[in-house]
């Protein structure tokens, strides 16, 4: 057995320890990027050198294998890249005022590096230090708003219930609400996605900087039936939802930028569509014009709206071609 396949056997034997139901040869295939067969023959290796390993048919009909019993620990793996992903998780984290995140993820890799000797600690501190110096992780260009931790608690408590919240929105003296929360959208702009009972069943967007005060109810509820945060979020462009502006979107883009934009997501479900003459065709369906509208100025004349109608009127006369440069 070569060196890294002996490598790729002991991770594998680690993922079928530490994962509850084990792991199947489809998420061999994405974690080890191998082919089906390869990832067979990954298991008949592991039932071979281990004799503690269980495969076990799940309802789903697919065969996961797990270590039942597992005396792994004492096989000390690596863990700077570990280390390195769970600091600048922690980093975001209190930049975005999610400090009880942040402080679970501390504990996470203190326990990563207790695991350590002494000598391997500290080496493994300054390698993590030097790599996230390098990637920008201390701090973060750009505008953002600051959200308050206290609110940020109690919006993360309604969410694990879920149970409903007590807001004060966008003023002092502006009357409390009762909200159920479904959701949390994170990015420059944070926005809480609930409803507000009082005003109907539909799903509304309240910004998180706007919330000045947050209480967790001991009243739990119902959330929307099928309701998906990941197919909410991808009715917007950015994070505003406006059923009567939801349509296809379509966007081509000159020759000179197409492939600049083809470097680009727009948007999650998008379609692009190279054409004969060099430029490019994006496709989605989202609501959210002015956040569109904000993005495209960014292109000058390198982009043309073709629907909605709505949108093209509202770029129109605001397409420059003296941009020094483009996204």
């Amino acid at each position: 057995m070569s060196f890294s396949k002996a490598q790729d056997l002991i991770r594998l034997a680690r993922l079928a320890a530490t994962r509850r139901t084990g792991i199947s040869l489809d998420e061999i295939c994405e974690e080890f990027a191998v082919s089906h067969r390869t990832a067979q023959r990954m298991t008949d290796a592991l039932e071979t050198l281990f004799i503690n390993v269980e495969a076990v048919d799940g309802l789903d009909r697919r065969r996961r294998w797990r270590l039942a019993d597992p005396m792994l620990d004492r096989l000390q793996i690596r863990q700077e890249t570990a280390i390195e992903a769970v600091e600048i998780a922690s980093r975001t984290a209190r930049g975005d005022g999610r400090f009880r995140h942040a402080a679970a993820l501390d504990d996470l890799r203190d326990g990563l590096l207790a695991r350590l000797t002494p000598k391997e600690a500290l080496r493994t501190e300054a390698d993590v230090e030097a790599v996230l110096l390098g990637m920008g992780a201390v701090t973060r260009p750009g505008p953002r708003v600051n959200l308050v931790p206290a609110v940020l608690d109690a919006v993360i408590e309604g969410l694990r219930g879920p149970f409903r919240l007590r807001i004060r929105y966008g003023a002092e003296d502006a009357p409390e609400r009762i909200v159920e929360p479904h959701g949390l959208l994170l990015g420059h702009r944070s926005y809480l996605v609930a409803r507000q009972p009082t005003r109907g069943k539909d799903i509304l967007n309240f910004r998180m900087d706007r919330i000045l005060s947050a209480e967790c109810l001991d009243e739990s509820f119902s959330l929307a039936a099928g309701f998906s945060l990941e197919d909410y979020a991808a009715q917007s462009f950015g994070v505003y939802q406006d059923p009567a502006q939801f349509d296809e979107v379509i966007w081509r883009f000159a020759p000179r930028a197409a492939a600049r934009a083809a470097e680009f997501c727009f948007h999650p479900k998008q379609i692009t569509e190279a054409q004969e003459d060099g430029s490019l065709i994006v496709r989605f369906r989202a609501a959210g014009w002015l956040e569109m509208a904000w993005h495209l100025y960014s292109w000058g004349d390198a982009v043309e709206v073709i629907a909605p109608e709505g949108l093209r009127c509202l770029v129109e006369h605001h397409r420059r071609s003296d941009f020094g440069a483009l996204p």
